[in-house]
């Protein structure tokens, strides 16, 4: 992985931490729980998938760049 992206990893990290509830805005999977499902973030790993326990029971990953949360409690868009 280059510096670039370690950085923008690094970066996610600190603006999804793991414990922070999120809501869905998209997500580009047939299976993606609908727009507006909460979840709480598992972890950010190290190629910047979202890891999330949606309200639903799935746990799908976002995807920054393709698919987009918000955060609850610190309104932060997925880039």
């Amino acid at each position: 992985m280059d510096e670039m992206n370690r950085k923008r990893v690094e970066v996610l990290k600190k603006q999804y931490p793991s414990g922070c509830t999120v809501e869905l805005v998209s997500m580009d999977d047939e299976y993606a729980p609908p727009a507006g499902t909460k979840g709480t973030v598992a972890h950010v790993d190290d190629i910047g998938t979202i890891h999330i326990a949606w309200e639903t029971g799935s746990t799908l990953g976002v995807v920054p760049g393709v698919d987009m949360v918000r955060r609850l409690d610190e309104e932060i868009p997925a880039k």
